[in-house]
């Protein structure tokens, strides 16, 4: 009879059908009698990076043990040769975690994605587990580790500088061990300590930001002349936060969409820099001025001519608009020496709220460079040299410049008064 039956069927069902019916069925099968359950926790999640993925990222190398088959080690401290170095999870390496009787088996694996134009990479992790342990893992166990990963990376002790890889679309880290503090910065106090305050306050107002529903960032323009610490400031905020460094160049986005992926593949609590905003680009000038020019008018709100490029709304719509709620705690930090060139709509708030000049070296920021570099913070010649100072345009880092050339602080300091009577000379003999 069986026989019959299975003949009739091989006769009126077609092979096809066959096939899937088995494969389903043996599917059903397998789920019915595995006792195991597997997690996917992918890099990136509904077009911004996964914050689980970033913190099972922080929290595995704490649990590498006995049954750990493999390690990626590295070091990043050339001064320090003999420091031990540092661990990292590498592709196919298999961590096994024990979390409240629960056996939970990690493997990081990756894979290419060739059905789109520029193909990225894919990584994601797997955890398995007990089927019966599924809601526990959820409720316990995840936390547990977003909990544990927070405080590791409050606790980093380096940070990183990324740099955005256009051929292989992704940004491509490098340890950043800028020494600037505020400690060291050669401004005026008043504008240190309203900084401090600044970013203090935006720090723990996460609740008020979600209140008055707005996105958790903060933008900052630093603008004046080169040479005026810009950059050692934005090192500085990033040492003072412990925040990583997104340093983009605007001419590494092709389009607006490209530029989008871009800025969603930074993480939570860090900077993105935009240095010089008015060069290199006319995305970010003046349209009202850049409209002067008949030549310059049709490119005036793009990159290149072959690239699509980045267009103002949709630099603008990331700032403020609705893409502006794609990550939280992010400080955003433009530079330019000629703040006048940039259009309007980029500097009201919301968009960049924070204005700071970077002037000319002043009295008060000269007494913080000599402490600095000669180790002095009274001496009489101070007199002389802040008189000449609020009569000559002289950037911090000329001064820096002066104040190295000798070990003698006693040879520096007169230097430094004859190089500013001669430039007060020149000036006025323009």
């Amino acid at each position: 009879m069986a026989m019959l039956i299975r003949t009739i069927l091989n006769e009126m069902v077609p092979k096809r059908i066959q096939n899937y019916i088995s494969t389903k069925f043996l599917d059903l099968a397998s789920s019915c009698l595995s006792s195991d359950f597997t997690f996917i926790i992918e890099e990136r999640w509904q077009a911004v990076l996964n914050e689980t993925f970033r913190a099972v990222e922080a929290y595995l190398p704490t649990r590498i043990g006995p049954f750990t088959d493999s390690l990626l080690i590295g070091s990043n401290e050339p001064l320090n040769p003999s420091a031990p170095p540092k661990q990292r999870i590498p592709v196919d390496c298999k961590i096994v975690d024990e979390f409240h009787g629960m056996r939970l088996e990690w493997t990081l694996r990756n894979s290419v994605d060739s059905n789109k134009y520029f193909p990225r990479e894919k990584r994601y992790f797997r955890l398995n587990c007990k089927k019966g342990d599924r809601d526990r893992v959820m409720q316990c166990y995840f936390p547990h580790i977003a909990t544990t990963a927070r405080w590791i990376l409050n606790q980093r002790e380096t940070l990183n500088i990324y740099t955005y890889d256009r051929e292989s679309s992704v940004w491509e880290p490098t340890v950043f061990k800028h020494p600037a503090t505020f400690e060291t910065l050669a401004m005026e106090p008043e504008v240190k300590q309203l900084i401090k305050d600044d970013l203090d306050s935006f720090v723990e107002r996460k609740d008020y930001f979600e209140g008055v529903g707005r996105a958790w960032k903060r933008g900052y323009l630093l603008y004046g002349p080169p040479g005026t610490g810009k950059s050692s400031l934005v090192a500085a905020i990033a040492n003072y936060l412990r925040y990583n460094i997104y340093d983009l160049q605007l001419q590494t986005a092709r389009s607006d969409a490209d530029l989008r992926h871009i800025l969603t593949s930074t993480t939570n609590r860090s900077i993105l820099l935009i240095e010089d905003i008015d060069c290199g680009t006319k995305v970010s000038h003046d349209r009202a001025k850049d409209q002067e020019d008949n030549d310059e008018q049709q490119n005036s709100n793009r990159l290149s001519s072959t690239d699509p490029g980045v267009t103002l709304s949709g630099l603008l719509n990331f700032l403020d608009g609705l893409w502006s709620s794609c990550g939280d705690e992010r400080i955003i930090i433009f530079t330019t020496n000629h703040k006048d060139k940039l259009d309007p709509a980029l500097l009201r708030p919301g968009r960049m709220d924070v204005h700071i000049h970077m002037g000319y070296c002043t009295p008060a920021a000269f007494r913080k460079l000599s402490a600095t570099y000669l180790g002095i913070k009274h001496h009489p010649s101070f007199l002389t040299i802040d008189n000449l100072l609020q009569n000559i345009n002289l950037t911090p880092a000329e001064v820096a410049q002066q104040l190295m050339k000798t070990d003698d602080p006693e040879a520096v300091l007169q230097s430094f008064i004859h190089f500013l009577e001669m430039k007060r000379n020149l000036r006025d003999h323009i």
